[in-house]
């Protein structure tokens, strides 16, 4: 599997920083599309000029909301894998155990990324390559955790725990039933269990 290109970012001005916090706000909430340019101005208490100036287009706000995402996740993530036990199916679980808890904090309505790719399907959009990558960086990390757990079988376990982690972020979006992420983490755990029980 090939790896996203990196998108252009942009330098950050305390102008666009407003943009991008009001933009990230809104399209969480309500959706990239349905949100335009002149409410993200209007709620950053900038002018379009300021806003077009800062980011040229409004591709490159989605951009930026879901690279900031993105790279907010993945720090969070390292802290919590940094203070996780070192043991390859103990760090599996401790990454169930930041998706609970970022997704309590930061992801009611579900995963950004997710979200995104509901609206934005075509590889040609700039954002595309950040929502495939971050998805194509978590399959890379359950399969680098499960090499260590079973070499012959690492490809079908990093799968299995990439499946039973973006299920459980959609199934929070989707409030259907109470704690999902926590289900998904008890299910990894027996897998995990009688897959270590083979070797």
């Amino acid at each position: 599997m090939g790896t996203a290109e990196k998108p252009r970012r942009i330098t950050m001005t305390p102008g666009a920083l407003r943009v991008l916090e009001a933009a990230a706000r809104l399209f969480y909430e309500h959706g990239i599309h349905t949100v335009g340019v002149d409410l993200i101005a209007a709620e950053a208490g900038v002018t379009k000029k300021t806003l077009y100036d800062r980011f040229g287009a409004k591709e490159q706000i989605v951009v930026e909301y879901l690279a900031d995402r993105d790279e907010r996740w993945r720090a969070f993530l390292a802290r919590c894998l940094d203070a996780a036990p070192p043991a390859p199916s103990a760090r599996v679980l401790a990454v169930f155990d930041a998706s609970r808890a970022w997704s309590e904090e930061n992801s009611p309505k579900g995963c950004s990324m997710v979200n995104a790719h509901a609206e934005i399907s075509d590889p040609s959009h700039p954002a595309y390559p950040i929502i495939i990558g971050q998805k194509q960086w978590m399959l890379a990390l359950f399969t680098g955790f499960a090499e260590e757990i079973t070499p012959d079988g690492a490809a079908d376990l990093g799968r299995t725990l990439m499946l039973l982690h973006e299920g459980a972020l959609v199934a929070h979006g989707l409030n259907i039933f109470p704690d999902p992420i926590s289900h998904a983490r008890e299910q990894a755990q027996t897998l995990l269990a009688t897959t270590a029980a083979k070797h």
